[in-house]
């Protein structure tokens, strides 16, 4: 039976998410099969998630080692709502950096939704969401937190805070309908966002000679460098770019102008 609860929940996250490692660190018991496998054959994902979270710390911050390349984020805080049986969802998705800073966020949005009854949220920040945090506030657990996180995780977006704040409209929904609802408002949001792309950046130095600085300014715009030259006796150039691009483009100056040019790279601090 342990056997088949473990198929069963591979086959689940194949469908849902590719980055299978953060919900794995979060399954602290698993569901029988008698209890799972009826979820899953009416394909109600959401409420099949729902089994795996129940004994899930829905408050508890969660931490990822993995490399950093780059991944998307939001320019700006954008809203969505919906209402679902006189209950309405109002979903805000806000750019956000740090914990403190959702903690800061989370508070305005109760004090401005003083009278709703629960605000319910999921935050990843850092590469690949490597540091998140999840809530119910109050909800049954699993239908709120969860489904949020996951739909940060589906659209792989770090460095974001979801909330989702629930106006009860005198209607219960179930668990299932439950988690979708929040789901949903929590997509909609998704959907209006303008995405941006944070990259791991480094620094570097290039100087060059007059002859070469037409040569050295093409190759840092082929690479998407940001850059700055001070003209003097000689070019110097304070060159940004992104870290998986900077030893090619050291290369690439020092080739195209027959090692003329020099550089150095700016260790981080």
């Amino acid at each position: 039976r342990r056997r088949l609860n473990l198929v069963v929940v591979d086959v689940l996250l194949e469908s849902i998410q590719p980055h299978r490692l953060s919900i794995r660190d979060e399954m602290h018991t698993m569901p029988t099969s008698g209890e799972f496998l009826p979820q899953l054959c009416r394909q109600d994902t959401t409420a099949a998630i729902g089994w795996i979270a129940d004994h899930s710390n829905s408050h508890e911050t969660h931490f990822l080692a993995m490399n950093f390349t780059s991944y998307d984020t939001i320019r700006a805080t954008v809203t969505g709502e919906i209402t679902i049986k006189r209950s309405t969802f109002l979903a805000y998705l806000h750019p956000c950096v740090s914990k403190e800073q959702a903690q800061q966020l989370l508070e305005e949005l109760r004090s401005k939704h003083w009278d709703a009854v629960h605000h319910c949220y999921a935050w990843r920040i850092g590469p690949n969401g490597m540091e998140y945090r999840m809530s119910d506030d109050g909800e049954p657990s699993g239908t709120a937190g969860k489904p949020l996180l996951f739909a940060l995780q589906r659209a792989q977006l770090s460095d974001v805070l979801l909330v989702v704040v629930r106006y009860y409209g005198g209607v219960k929904l179930g668990v299932g309908p439950l988690a979708r609802a929040y789901a949903e408002a929590g997509q909609v949001a998704i959907d209006a966002c303008e995405r941006i792309i944070v990259r791991d950046m480094s620094r570097a130095t290039v100087f060059c000679l007059y002859d070469d600085v037409s040569t050295v300014t093409r190759t840092l715009e082929e690479y998407e460098a940001i850059f700055t030259a001070t003209y003097a006796d000689a070019i110097t150039f304070d060159v940004e770019v992104a870290s998986e691009h900077i030893d090619v483009l050291i290369e690439a100056i020092t080739s195209r102008t027959n090692a003329r040019a020099g550089s150095l790279k700016i260790s981080a601090e």
